[in-house]
């Protein structure tokens, strides 16, 4: 192992860590809502508005890390998105009145959207970074996998509380963690010439860095797919488990098993369909179009297909597919725009799609609440076709990896 790995063999230990944790969170959110719904005696559209104050927290949280690693480097920024996890955590343990609730999600997703923007960043500088993001995000899919288990088990003895006190005390090693692992900043080589009087103007103001990268026609695209991802994303984990139960008439355990088969197909795409796309000769367009196909076929199996076989095979259809999408459009990124603007790029892409996360599953909410639990699946094979509809406009304003010097990858120098 080289000097380089060895150095930073651990801090990228601790990056997958941190998005267990942040999976178990999106894991558990579905199994927690019935009971919370129950807790404090609200329907499914009003719990739905702890969706869009997570989502302001989150985007906040995109937006302005960028601007928060160029002024106060990888270790702080991660340490205070820690931080903002593990107190959002302990106070939402605390049962606080269900406005308290509301307003906290805020903090929840600031300190979230810190931790996966920073990391997003932070890998995509290291070596063989393809494929650590791929792990990254495919590790977001263990703790996925474990998050409803874990809760499905924690509410047959405890309260819905004590699921998110196990969370924020998960979080405490990470703080510790980084704060040991990181130096204290990152250094950058700047490049020569006008550019680097450029990017030191544009380093000094992170308006200047926002203001440029939203001003981008790729990345407000890629922003846009990534959100209706999310929204798919966590519209099918977060309302799963009522579908299951009250579409289809599955018990609780049962329900929950096929939520976690769900992010287990998420968490298997990422690790098997990229190493078989290379294989196979497909670029990263090619096979996300494909993966978007068998988004579609899964929610259209879910939807014509009765039976709790038909309702495994689909969700997990579903994830398999799903999974590549979102790391995939995180190593391209450097495709979308110049290279001083990449990191911005990236928490930009990462924070506004979680508007997608807050808005697409409010909605699937509202409308099986008019409608019925059944409309989940054909709900979920819209915003598939949707998504392929933006990722074709994406792909045509994608430039060759040749012409952007981020995208020229050391990717033989292998992955930590």
């Amino acid at each position: 192992m080289s000097a380089l790995r060895r150095r930073l063999w651990v801090p990228v230990v601790l990056s997958y860590a941190a998005f267990i944790l942040v999976g178990v969170s999106a894991g558990v959110a579905g199994v927690l809502l019935p009971a919370q719904i129950d807790d404090y005696g609200l329907d499914k559209a009003t719990i739905g508005t702890t969706f869009f104050t997570f989502s302001a927290g989150f985007m906040l949280a995109g937006s302005n890390a960028g601007p928060l690693i160029h002024r106060f480097g990888v270790r702080t920024t991660l340490v205070v998105g820690c931080g903002a996890y593990v107190l959002a955590g302990l106070v939402t343990a605390a049962r606080p009145p269900f406005l308290a609730l509301v307003a906290v999600q805020l903090i929840v997703g600031y300190g979230t959207g810190l931790i996966e923007s920073v990391l997003n960043v932070y890998l995509a500088d290291l070596p063989g970074a393809t494929t650590l993001l791929n792990r990254l995000h495919a590790f977001f899919g263990v703790g996925a996998l474990l998050g409803p288990l874990l809760a499905t088990w924690m509410l047959g003895h405890l309260p819905w509380t004590a699921v998110w006190l196990v969370l924020a005390l998960a979080g405490l090693p990470l703080i510790v963690g980084f704060r040991l692992a990181l130096p204290a900043r990152e250094v950058h080589a700047v490049p020569e010439g006008s550019e680097a009087r450029e990017t030191s103007r544009h380093t000094a103001s992170g308006r200047g860095l926002l203001g440029a990268t939203s001003r981008e026609p790729a990345v407000l695209l890629g922003a846009a797919f990534l959100a209706v991802y999310v929204g798919l994303e966590i519209s099918v984990g977060n309302w799963g488990f009522s579908f299951l139960v009250d579409g289809r008439g599955q018990g609780d355990l049962l329900a929950g098993y096929t939520v976690s088969a769900y992010w287990l197909g998420l968490t298997l795409g990422r690790f098997l369909i990229s190493p078989i796309a290379v294989r196979l000769g497909m670029t990263d367009i090619g096979m996300t179009f494909a993966c978007l196909a068998g988004v579609t076929a899964g929610a259209m199996l879910a939807w014509s297909l009765p039976g709790p076989v038909a309702a495994v095979v689909s969700f997990v259809l579903l994830g398999f597919f799903l999974g590549p999408i979102f790391p995939t459009t995180m190593a391209v990124a450097p495709r979308l725009t110049a290279a001083r603007l990449v990191p911005t790029a990236i928490g930009l892409l990462n924070g506004v799609s979680v508007v997608g996360g807050a808005v697409f599953p409010w909605l699937a909410g509202t409308i099986a609440e008019g409608i019925g639990p059944w409309t989940l699946p054909p709900f979920a094979a819209a915003l598939a076709l949707l998504q392929l509809v933006l990722w074709w406009q994406v792909a045509r304003r994608m430039t060759t990896p040749s012409t952007n010097p981020r995208s020229i990858r050391t990717e033989d120098q292998g992955a930590i």
